[in-house]
């Protein structure tokens, strides 16, 4: 029985994942030509002849980046026999990844449903067929004996920026001005690789600057900072799954990780071309992680694989790629005759104590992390207020504008950059106004308009100065309703790695 001919029995094979009803979409990993049969409902999953395979029925799973299409059956009689044995198409689909006991598993951990036993009863007394006894045979058979590379793509399958598993193209080296690392769009003419091939040690780390270029509009630096790939790969097992499992982290949280990482290195750098200074006009960086540290579906960026393999570098190491564009100091580009660099860490964030709902008159105590030094908070002043609603105006949203305001002196003084005290929960988010009387009541959602804050995000609001230069001011998280528990965190801002200066001609 041919599909035209099922179709008029009027089965809907649905519950059993394969629904021949509607408009079908086509994916990435389709291949060339393919007639849709019928779609399974999730992950993009569909099912498809191909002209110069015959009746040969495909499973195609645009989620499996790399290896998305199987043969399941020989014709679309075989598909109906074998679902009449292993109750869904799932199982089909599935099969190619599976051994013969995770197969079995799997039929006896998912039982046909009612109704995909009436749809089967259908099929048995419509179209007289008798099961496949031995599905899972039939189909490894079937793909051991066929050629996946035969299989026909369109040039969406070979695109990265569709399928993350395309094979890499050669390309053609090329350091612009303008672009970074990613130079697809690089406009102008590429820079002249000079070779400088320095390496130091600075902190835990060993740096290697392989080459500089110079562009009609500046100079180019290259950083490649090689980091042990145990360090990494301890990081991942902590933290990996935990991300992993929620993505809705503290702000707290998100910064302990981000210190942590041996690879997230940030610094910055000060740059003399033949004597004059050059201010770094941008940069951008890029991370390769060995596949052996790295989670399943973690994938490296194409760029750093282009990185390692222009330089010759290590690659059982871990290397965080930074690239800095210093345009020139004068009218004309000149002859690169010395270089000189020096380079900073830049602060972290490190987390201190926590105390909730303070007294005026209260002394908080607390010592310094870096310098030991112990430290008293005084609250001179803690009071409810609120922002001006005139300052807050937008024609889509409604802002929290409650908070608590805290006023304190510090002894001994820190530096504002270096010190701060924030509520430990972030700004609630805005509203969206009702439009109409058949608007649901607003609710609360995500907004791009950004509250009041700083690099740290909009997780409190921190104030130093006014008459006197000894009080500071810290502001609690805006919300609509003034809270009556409030717990504060002191935050230190800390360089915990000397400066170092190179010199590269």
């Amino acid at each position: 029985m041919d599909i035209k001919s099922f179709k008029k029995t009027e089965i809907d094979l649905s519950p059993l994942g394969f629904d021949m009803n509607g408009d079908f979409e086509l994916y990435y990993c389709t291949p060339k030509n393919a007639k849709i049969l019928a779609s399974a409902g999730v992950d993009g999953i569909h099912f498809c002849t191909i002209p110069q395979f015959g009746e040969i029925i495909f499973a195609v799973s645009p989620m499996n980046f790399g290896d998305c299409v199987h043969p399941i059956a020989r014709s679309f009689e075989d598909l109906l026999r074998l679902l009449l044995h292993c109750g869904d198409v799932a199982a089909l689909e599935q099969c190619y990844a599976w051994d013969e006991e995770q197969y079995k598993a799997f039929l006896i951990d998912s039982p046909a449903t009612e109704k995909q036993q009436a749809v089967l009863a259908e099929i048995k007394s419509k179209c007289g067929f008798a099961p496949i006894e031995d599905s899972f045979a039939y189909v490894k058979e079937l793909q051991a004996a066929f050629d996946l590379s035969q299989i026909p793509y369109t040039d969406d399958y070979n695109d990265p920026d569709m399928n993350p598993a395309a094979p890499e193209e050669a390309t053609e080296w090329a350091v612009c001005f303008e672009h970074g690392f990613r130079n697809k769009n690089a406009k102008g003419k590429p820079g002249e690789e000079i070779a400088i091939n320095k390496t130091f040690s600075w902190g835990d780390e060993t740096w290697h600057i392989p080459a500089v270029y110079s562009c009609s509009k500046g100079l180019v630096i290259d950083f490649c900072v090689e980091i042990q790939p145990e360090k990494e790969k301890a990081f991942i097992d902590k933290w990996y799954p935990v991300l992993a499992q929620d993505e809705n982290i503290s702000n707290e949280l998100h910064e302990q990780i981000e210190q942590e990482n041996p690879i997230d290195i940030n610094f910055r750098t000060h740059l003399q071309v033949n004597g004059k200074t050059v201010v770094a006009k941008h940069g951008n960086a890029v991370q390769r992680i060995p596949e052996s540290c790295l989670p399943a579906e973690v994938r490296n960026e194409r760029e750093a694989n282009e990185i390692m393999k222009h330089y010759g570098l290590d690659e059982t190491k871990c290397w965080s790629f930074h690239r800095w564009a210093f345009p020139w100091a004068t009218k004309r580009k000149p002859a690169v005759r010395t270089l000189r660099l020096k380079l900073e860490r830049d602060p972290v964030a490190i987390q201190g104590i926590h105390f909730k709902n303070p007294s005026v008159g209260d002394v908080i105590s607390f010592e310094h992390p870096v310098s030991g030094t112990e430290h008293k908070l005084t609250v001179l002043a803690y009071e409810k207020q609120e922002f001006p609603r005139q300052g807050f105006q937008h024609e889509e949203y409604e802002f929290p504008t409650l908070h608590t305001a805290m006023t304190y002196t510090l002894e001994p003084a820190l530096s504002g950059r270096n010190f701060q005290v924030r509520d430990c929960l972030q700004n609630e988010q805005p509203k969206r106004k009702p439009r109409n009387q058949f608007t649901p009541e607003a609710n609360y959602e995500a907004c791009a308009i950004a509250l009041i804050g700083g690099a740290d995000g909009p997780t409190a609001v921190f104030v130093a100065g006014g008459q006197n230069a000894e009080q500071h001011s810290a502001l609690s998280a805006l919300r609509f309703e003034y809270a009556d528990d409030i717990e504060w965190k002191i935050v230190f801002r800390e360089k915990l790695m000397e400066d170092t200066e190179i010199e590269l001609m």
